[in-house]
């Protein structure tokens, strides 16, 4: 069969999806990118138009299909607002594997998916030794932010303010975590997430301080690797089964009352998009996986939802006269938008002991989009900015988010703006708190 029929045939899958938009335009109010650009093929309903094309014949430009689809930054927003609910998310990532699959992934791209990210081993061994020897291409910087600089001016790093890795990742340290005594409480297994593992332990471990503080018992099961959200953003549905498959097995070892997470997209895409975008495939021919897939779905939760809705917070700080810094707060948009999920990072602040000052838009994308942010910087820089800005203005010392991926754009943007506005996760404030 012609490869362009066989593409048109995939497409057309998703006709039933497409139809339910009625080309309001209501998404063009919600974009962050649409609001730079202005460009209806940078909106959901331009893009959601590009692949009615794509069906209907109008064009066979896969290629400028597909180029259009990667410029979005998967945040949900135009799903959150629309008034006939479209799941665009979800018709955007079957566009993106359909059409990868007839295009095929770029060979670097291709490596990295296939041989490391949907190896953990690998991975993890190639982003140690990335660890050790990125002093030789970066320099630490003196700010709040905690960021480094390209030694080099390089097209892609020459402007961009780094999250370092740290030298020895959180699952290189689990060893020395004892949790014999973690209690009689509940039982909490801890997804952790790459971003948290190798750039941000200080997440994980504050995580661990506050379940062990509230006698939870603890399962952190060793070789945990990615989510997936980067291979089926880029089309590789192949990868992105592997990992859910070798983390259902993973976390299938043990039981457990609630699987937590630190990591906003992490908790969006095991809740919403493992069980939806395989469910079609398995329904049939792996019955079993589904129902294990749904079963940690439903028990997936964000961290601050745990701690607020499960514990006593406010049990755990003692009372004192100590003043302590200003918080705004930024809702990543896999958080509130995807799993309305606001409040709960905000009870855990105030729980922390800190006043929490709102900024304007606090639940306006940053920017970061994780690709996005690689291949269109520019772009996500000004909307960055924007958001950098309006978190200076409410004066606060520090902004904290519940997605290390937001938590790496903010730095990035403060630091840009000189601004002295630490960026943290809001677990962070809570277990420095308990201590």
């Amino acid at each position: 069969m012609d490869k362009m029929k066989q593409l048109v045939r995939d497409v057309k899958q998703l006709e039933a999806k497409l139809l339910v938009c009625t080309r309001c335009g209501v998404c063009q109010a919600s974009c962050p990118l649409f609001a730079q650009t202005r460009k209806e093929a940078d909106v959901s309903r331009g893009k959601l138009a590009l692949i009615n094309g794509l069906i209907d014949g109008m064009f066979d430009d896969a290629k400028g299909v597909n180029k259009r689809l990667q410029r979005c930054l998967l945040c949900g927003s135009c799903t959150h607002g629309c008034p006939s609910s479209v799941n665009v998310l979800e018709i955007f990532l079957f566009a993106r594997t359909i059409i990868s699959k007839y295009l095929g992934l770029p060979f670097g791209q291709k490596l990295l998916l296939k041989k490391l990210l949907a190896n953990p081993g690998a991975f993890n061994t190639v982003m140690g030794m990335a660890a050790s020897f990125q002093s030789l291409f970066f320099k630490t910087q003196d700010n709040v932010q905690g960021t480094s600089c390209a030694r080099i001016a390089s097209p892609l790093l020459r402007h961009r303010n780094i999250v370092p890795l740290e030298e020895k990742a959180f699952h290189m340290q689990l060893e020395k975590l004892d949790f014999r005594k973690s209690g009689k409480g509940v039982k909490v297994a801890f997804f952790v997430g790459c971003l948290i593992d190798k750039a941000l332990p200080n997440i994980a471990f504050s995580v661990v301080d506050c379940l062990q503080h509230f006698n939870a018992r603890i399962f952190i099961p060793s070789d945990q690797g990615c989510c997936g959200i980067p291979a089926l953003a880029s089309g590789d549905m192949a990868t992105f089964e592997i990992l859910v498959k070798k983390h259902v097995d993973l976390f299938s070892s043990d039981k457990f009352d609630y699987l937590v997470t630190a990591c906003a997209t992490c908790s969006s895409t095991i809740i919403k998009l493992w069980p939806a975008l395989l469910k079609d495939k398995y329904a049939d021919t792996n019955k079993d996986l589904l129902k294990k897939i749904e079963a940690l779905s439903e028990k997936t939760v964000d961290i601050s939802w745990l701690l607020a809705k499960r514990f006593d917070l406010t049990s755990a700080i003692s009372d004192n006269d100590e003043k302590k810094p200003v918080v705004t707060v930024h809702d990543p948009c896999h958080l509130k938008k995807s799993l309305d999920v606001f409040q709960e990072p905000r009870n855990v602040v105030q729980a922390a002991g800190h006043e929490i000052v709102e900024m304007k838009d606090s639940d306006v994308c940053c920017g970061m989009g994780g690709s996005f942010n690689l291949k269109h910087y520019e772009l996500s820089s000004k909307i960055g900015l924007k958001k950098a800005k309006n978190i200076v203005d409410t004066k606060a010392s520090i902004v904290a988010t519940s997605c290390p991926a937001c938590m790496m754009q903010l730095s990035d943007m403060l630091a840009k703006l000189d601004a002295d506005v630490a960026v943290v996760h809001p677990v962070e404030l809570y277990a420095k708190a308990l201590k």
